[in-house]
């Protein structure tokens, strides 16, 4: 008799088709909340660059603890960038033909540009994720005084930053890709983690599409008010 090696649980979910899905919702939601969040904070610029730069020390005054949340978004993109992946692979492999016919058995198609280009928009925003963090979190360290507190002054490099062409359309480019990828990718992690029936179906989609609307708008104001000189 054959001895088999039982594998780990963990292991096991990320193998199965159904347990890649999972993993891609569950971490999609995270990553939306986050982006969510993250474009609120640009946000607080049209309130001042004093109310920017507080919002952003306050950050950096949580020290470790802001470290392992950062180390926890890199682990979550990673790892929902990498579950991806492997779906789109599964799903090349099986239908090499895929492109031949778009339609969704038992009603109209829910396909769309959005859904068919996820690997596409998906690595251009990894690759933008790097260029990000090496332009904003690790670039020029400005300072100025805050409650004669010296701080950073990230409103300032934000501001030069998207007085540059390159920056300003760049970004906002990528955002429109954003708005993209997370107009089929909320819908699909709510389905993927069950959280939408048949009866609110059409309803959720919508909805998927109008906050992917709204966040990529939300993103693409700061840059370009900024280089046609409407917030200084």
């Amino acid at each position: 008799m054959e001895n088999t090696v039982r594998q780990p649980a963990l292991l096991q979910l990320y193998t199965s088709p159904i347990g890649k899905k999972l993993i891609t919702g569950v971490t999609g939601v995270g990553l939306v909340t986050f982006v969510l969040v993250h474009m609120v904070g640009n946000l607080l610029l049209f309130a001042g660059h004093d109310a920017y730069n507080a919002y952003a020390h306050h950050l950096e005054s949580w020290g470790p603890l802001l470290w392992l949340v950062e180390s926890i978004l890199v682990a979550v993109f990673a790892l929902h960038a990498i579950a991806g992946i492997h779906i789109f692979v599964s799903k090349l492999n099986a239908r090499p033909d895929r492109y031949a016919t778009y339609a969704s058995k038992g009603g109209p198609s829910l396909q769309s540009i959005s859904s068919r280009t996820m690997i596409v928009t998906g690595l251009v925003l990894a690759t933008f994720l790097g260029l990000h963090l090496w332009s904003f979190k690790f670039g020029t360290y400005y300072t100025t005084q805050l409650a004669d507190e010296p701080v950073r002054d990230l409103a300032r490099l934000v501001v030069e930053k998207f007085h540059h062409p390159l920056y300003a359309f760049g970004y906002s480019s990528v955002m429109v890709l954003l708005g993209f990828h997370l107009r089929h990718g909320i819908w699909s992690a709510l389905q993927s983690l069950g959280l939408q029936s048949k009866a609110i179906r059409y309803t959720v989609y919508g909805l998927s599409l109008g906050g992917a609307i709204a966040i990529a708008t939300g993103f693409v104001l700061l840059p370009l008010t900024i280089y046609f000189g409407l917030l200084t």
